[in-house]
């Protein structure tokens, strides 16, 4: 590692799951927004590498038209990408006048490239000056508790994200674990044992019991 990429990586170094996310004051299409403002409701914060761009567009609209779900888990939506915030309302209404698709979440102007910068969104070994599909969840008190990454040439699964927003509420609501691909209603995880008298009792305890260290329970 050159010395110029070690100063680069101590002035911005990556977010870091289970800690405070990084604090942010950013214009938007729906005006000025900070992380603090979502306090008390989970954030999925995204960024895209371009407007105007076509994998871009099948994104937003699948976030858009997946808004209401969402918002019914306690969840906010909100874009960013290296544009000014005229590009991506005129992006926005092309959008809606051209797939009927109504973006109603906010998207971060970032010129500065502050806000990516500060969250690990810039990967130089992909492009310089644009995000990569990076998406990140936040809970209610600031933490962030997921992140994601995309390669540019490939389109997330916004229906991927809706299931963790889902699996982490359910995980922090039962203090359970979730299985690959847990659906809301499947069976959840229960933590395994930390004893050895704790393990032998396990078998009797009514879980759905594979072995001491695997149980499940419906919620």
């Amino acid at each position: 590692m050159t010395e110029e990429s070690q100063i680069t990586y101590t002035q911005n170094p990556m977010p870091r799951l289970n800690e405070p996310a990084p604090a942010f004051d950013a214009v938007t299409t729906h005006g000025q927004r900070k992380l603090t403002d979502y306090k008390g409701k989970w954030l999925v914060l995204f960024s895209h590498p371009a407007d105007f761009t076509p994998v871009c567009t099948t994104e937003f609209m699948a976030f858009a038209r997946a808004h209401d779900k969402f918002a019914a888990l306690n969840t906010d939506l909100l874009g960013l990408s290296i544009d000014s915030k005229y590009a991506h309302i005129a992006w926005v209404r092309s959008i809606k006048e051209n797939f009927g698709v109504d973006v109603k979440f906010p998207i971060i102007e970032d010129l500065s490239m502050k806000v990516a910068n500060a969250y690990g969104m810039i990967m130089p070994g992909a492009d310089d000056t644009s995000a990569v599909r990076a998406t990140f969840i936040i809970d209610p008190e600031g933490i962030l508790r997921a992140m994601v990454y995309y390669p540019m040439s490939n389109g997330r699964s916004v229906d991927e994200f809706l299931r963790l927003v889902a699996a982490l509420q359910t995980s922090d609501a039962n203090k359970v674990a979730t299985p690959e691909n847990w659906q809301p209603g499947d069976a959840v995880i229960v933590p395994p044992p930390q004893t050895t008298a704790a393990a032998e009792a396990r078998k009797g305890e009514g879980f759905e019991y594979t072995d001491w260290y695997f149980s499940k329970k419906s919620l």
